[in-house]
């Protein structure tokens, strides 16, 4: 077997006879005499001529390159069961891990599945209604269900991520995301392919539970009890913990029972939105044509001791509230699978590490850094409701979303001025003209004052009033983490429990997230 890359301006797709020749040409052999060829990765290279490059495995005739197969799922039906709480990534591929182990998964999720959370985001965009149970974080699929699906992770050592991408195109999604260097799937897709994993888990013997809020977690005998909202009640020798970044409720019952727990970095910041044909611009170095990729960024700076960096970042995306309790107001960014939106949207955050907190959060101890998350949200709320326009006797004149994002354009930020307008947005509940440099903590806006004309150093254009900064991004990763034995991945003090994914504090991601499920899953023997 060769591996070798071939390089080709973007605009015609890479023909099979040229992939052949090139096969040819690496390996030594006539055409004719060349086996098996496959892509494996495709990337996009800008820095002169804009050019796809990928890399490629051949073999001689005869010979076979290695295909990789998933393992079967089995029936289950009348297995051991193993409770898998939360629905989103984690809990669907440890659940799909299960199947595959001879065991029976029950799903229990708090939220609706993943059409009718549907109804329920629609109100947060349009009254600022929020369902605690039914947002964009909470609900089948998890906060990755309406994302825009992006699929790789910048650690290699969580475990096989062909396991995870080629379950995403057994389920539906689209083949390019084996090859892509950045694949993606796209909030309009992810749902179909999410609802297809649910008829797997069924139809192999699993069982789902929505509308079912977990309330309690006891242990008797070797044998877990979970109590869920809806009064039913279910047992198994094993419990995957799989909830998300923002079920606060969960952390705060591990306190009640005296289980471990602890306070975890996070990063906290905007969302920051361009129009997109200014990073088609800017990345493609004026050279953008509309056939090409819609363009992406990130970077990472690094400012008085703490990392800057861009997160989650959604070409062609629209922002959208993500607030999964009332009087916050929290922000996240998707994208179609086409990207073809005019904005281009990504976090800019600044790592928070235990003890950046100011002094008075010392008092909640593992919390601490949870409440200072949840104030500066609820800070950007009460600005928000603040401008409302009100008569003599305090009733609104207007109708407004309070779940209106304080913004502030980027260079006025920077030079601590509130903007006198602001540009168009993709953000439905709208904006609302605001200081942002003074409502975030003061050692966050200093990063990210410094951070902006750095970054256009590296992408220049990309420092501009044009550019609307809106607050606030704190749901990057969880600020609480359940610590687990590094061995066997289970609760400490709570053998049998696994916490796993973004809630538990060990992924931050789609594909993280999936991975840590299918190792707890594994660890289920």
């Amino acid at each position: 077997m060769k591996e070798f890359e071939i390089a080709k301006k973007i605009g015609k797709e890479l023909s099979d006879s040229e992939l052949r020749e090139a096969a040819a040409k690496a390996l030594g052999v006539r055409v004719e005499k060349v086996g098996d060829v496959r892509i494996v990765r495709r990337s996009i290279d800008a820095r002169q001529d804009v050019l796809y490059r990928y890399r490629v495995q051949a073999c001689r005739e005869g010979e076979q390159l290695e295909e990789y197969r998933l393992p079967e799922y089995k029936d289950v039906h009348n297995a051991e069961p193993v409770i898998v709480i939360g629905a989103g990534p984690a809990g669907l591929f440890a659940a799909l891990k299960l199947l595959t182990k001879g065991f029976k998964p029950i799903i229990l999720e708090r939220g609706k599945d993943v059409h009718r959370r549907k109804t329920d985001m629609a109100k947060l965009s349009t009254e600022g209604i929020v369902n605690p149970d039914s947002n964009y974080c909470f609900g089948e699929g998890g906060a990755g269900a309406f994302s825009d699906g992006k699929l790789f992770t910048r650690s290699s050592k969580r475990g096989d991520i062909r396991e995870v991408l080629h379950q995403f195109v057994l389920f539906g999604a689209d083949p390019s995301i084996l090859i892509d260097a950045h694949p993606h799937i796209g909030t309009d897709r992810l749902p179909v392919v999410v609802e297809n994993m649910r008829r797997c888990i069924e139809e192999h013997g699993g069982e789902y539970h929505f509308d079912s809020r977990v309330t309690d977690i006891s242990k008797e005998d070797g044998l877990f009890k979970v109590s869920v909202s809806s009064s039913e009640s279910y047992t198994s020798r094993n419990v995957i913990l799989a909830t998300g970044h923002s079920a606060k409720d969960i952390y705060k019952m591990f306190a009640e029972k005296g289980w471990d727990i602890e306070a975890k970095g996070f990063a906290l910041g905007v969302r920051v939105e361009h129009p997109q044909w200014m990073i088609n611009q800017i990345r493609y170095h004026g050279k953008y044509q509309p056939f090409m990729p819609t363009a992406e960024y990130s970077f990472v700076q690094q400012v008085e001791g703490r990392g800057v960096f861009s997160f989650c970042m959604c070409p062609g995306g629209i922002l959208v509230p993500s607030a999964t309790e009332d009087k916050s107001v929290v922000l996240n960014g998707m994208s179609n699978s086409a990207r073809n939106s005019k904005w281009a949207n990504a976090g800019v955050v600044v790592q928070i590490e235990p003890g950046d907190e100011p002094e008075e959060y010392a008092q909640y101890g593992p919390f601490s850094l949870l409440y200072f998350q949840r104030d500066i949200e609820r800070k950007m709320y009460m600005y928000s409701r603040s401008k409302v326009r009100r008569d003599r006797r305090g009733s609104p004149l207007e109708k407004v979303n309070l779940l209106r994002a304080p913004a502030q354009r980027m260079k006025d930020f920077c030079r601590g001025i509130i903007s006198e307008d602001l540009p168009k947005t993709s953000y439905h509940p709208g904006v609302i003209s605001a200081p942002l440099h003074e409502l975030l903590p003061e050692h966050v806006a200093m990063r990210l004052r410094r951070a902006f004309p750095q970054v256009d150093r590296q992408m220049k254009g990309y420092y501009t009033n044009d550019a609307l900064l809106l607050g606030v991004e704190s749901r990057t990763s969880s600020p609480v983490r359940i610590p687990r034995d590094p061995q066997t991945l289970e609760a400490l003090k709570v053998p049998g429990l696994y916490p796993c994914g973004e809630g538990a504090g060990y992924a931050g991601g789609i594909v993280s997230s999936a991975l840590d499920g299918i190792a707890c899953a594994d660890k289920i023997i």
